[in-house]
């Protein structure tokens, strides 16, 4: 009994600070917003996906619209030019990332670069990712590495593809893929086919990591709304958070610290774990452990599905506008040729191959909505007040579908992004963000998915494996899957045969 009268209690006094929060900045000129209830605010009109549900809702609402999740206050902006002026006017303002449960837990208490609050020790994780990771220097360096796991992929493919076509399941090849180069390149290891230098266990461990974290990263936990919620642990959220994160934290130290036990080890000495403790050596302040596993976190988690996936969607899209895939194949054809295979530097020369991908990102944007920004201080955006600690999200998704932007925005159309006019519409996609937080490891997907996508393109004769139209109906998660995993039916091509390996 005593306890329910204290529920009740708790209950009444957050319905009246959640009355008295929302009604104060009522006062002050937000954005539109649709109904809402006493306590839980919008959180009744949250269906997935997410993505689509703020679409329906920006229809009726605009383009600009405020909505309240339990006490937390939200701003959903679905026009470019106001998301422009999110990262333009208001980029510092808005440089921070909202203070969440999953984040503290799964992201080293905020001090990624991905999560990490704006100010001098972000700057600092910034410069160590675009110099001493991710520049044109360092991938050069680790080029070998792409290329010998994009190769062993077209391996795979080949292998009963001479003279017939046989069937593939893409998205298990393409996901063992990204996962191989990003892991080699960060930490020297391949987990998945033949040549592994890893244990079944610890290939299994590494991958179940990098799974949890990507599904588990986009749930939101009720407390974050609902702070009364904090007080129970409703389906063993936190107990199941906890061991994840001690599964993280002894999966990434036993990273470092084969690195350190292996020092001088060919194989992991041009690996970015190897090059970031020998800086730790002279600068042990900026190069912590925490700082490198960190990173080394970040981009595994944003460098693998988000490609692989990505890589996904473009075939499909391909097989069900096999017109665009004739023509992708000619160009590599007439740049190319039929007497040596495409490299990674061949990419820049092949333009209506990066068309593809630029039309893969807007029509099937792999991360709909952007990381979420939150406001460090009063600002307006389109006019609307925006008060502090709002957390800001864009959706890109709706962006990438505005009629306004884009001419039959529903169709598969690459041809969009040929031409003079081609900068300008390469400015109206956000795949990797806007502003000073927007993704530093952009340069490496583009590389990867350029290359991997044209030698598909380039060795491989494809066909559906039925009449019929691929499905493309969207998965859940944050990184939007394709609902179906993609088979396809795939040959070696004759004129590629004396190039493509047969074993």
């Amino acid at each position: 009994m005593e306890g329910t009268v204290l529920y009740a209690i708790l209950l009444a006094a957050l319905s009246l600070v959640t009355l008295y929060f929302f009604r104060t900045r009522q006062s002050k000129n937000l954005p539109p917003s649709p109904p809402s209830l006493p306590i839980i605010g919008h959180l009744h009109h949250l269906k997935l996906p997410l993505h689509r549900t703020l679409h329906s809702l920006s229809t009726k609402y605009g383009p600009i619209m405020s909505l309240r999740f339990g006490v937390r206050q939200f701003v959903v902006v679905s026009s470019l030019p106001l998301v422009e002026e999110c990262f333009t006017k208001n980029d510092i303002v808005l440089a921070n990332r909202p203070k969440l449960f999953m984040t503290k837990h799964l992201a080293y208490d905020y001090t990624t670069i991905a999560t990490s609050p704006y100010g001098d020790r972000w700057r600092n994780l910034r410069k160590i990712a675009t110099i001493e990771v991710l520049s044109a220097h360092r991938l050069n360096m680790l080029s070998h590495v792409r290329r010998d796991e994009i190769r062993r992929l077209m391996l795979r493919l080949a292998r009963g593809g001479f003279g017939s076509h046989h069937r593939v399941e893409l998205k298990t090849l393409l996901s063992e893929l990204t996962f191989n180069i990003m892991m080699r390149m960060m930490a020297g290891k391949r987990y998945y086919g033949e040549g592994v230098n890893v244990d079944e266990a610890e290939a299994m461990e590494a991958t179940e990591v990098i799974k949890q974290i990507t599904r588990n990263g986009g749930i939101s936990y009720a407390g974050d709304f609902l702070p009364i919620l904090k007080l129970v642990d409703y389906n063993g959220l936190k107990k199941k958070v906890a061991a994840m994160k001690v599964k993280i934290e002894a999966f990434m130290q036993r990273l470092i610290d084969e690195h350190r036990r292996k020092k001088g080890d060919p194989e992991l000495a041009n690996s970015m774990i190897s090059h970031l403790l020998r800086l730790q050596e002279s600068q042990p302040e900026d190069y912590s452990d925490v700082m490198i596993k960190g990173l080394v976190l970040n981009l595994l988690t944003a460098g693998t599905d988000t490609l692989s996936v990505t890589l996904e969607w473009t075939m499909a899209n391909l097989l069900n506008n096999s017109e665009k895939l004739k023509k992708a194949q000619d160009e590599i054809d007439f740049v190319i040729g039929h007497d040596s295979l495409l490299e990674e530097s061949d990419v820049s020369k092949l333009p209506y191959l990066q068309c593809i991908i630029l039309e893969t990102l807007r029509l099937n944007t792999t991360a709909p909505l952007l990381l979420p920004h939150v406001s460090s201080a009063d600002c307006t955006i389109g006019g609307y007040f925006v008060p502090r600690d709002t957390i800001v999200m864009v959706n890109a998704w709706a962006i990438h579908k505005d009629p306004q932007l884009w001419e039959d925005p529903l169709s598969f159309k690459p041809e969009r992004f040929e031409g003079n006019g081609s900068e300008k519409q390469q400015k109206l996609i956000l795949p990797f963000g806007l502003g000073r937080r927007a993704c530093p490891g952009a340069p490496l997907a583009r590389q990867v998915m350029g290359w991997t996508l044209g030698l598909l393109i380039q060795c491989f004769d494809w066909k559906r494996v039925s009449k019929e139209e691929i499905d493309m109906t969207e998965g859940l998660g944050t990184i939007m899957p394709k609902a179906i995993p993609l088979e396809l039916m795939c040959k070696v091509r004759p004129s590629m045969e004396k190039l493509v390996p047969k074993d």
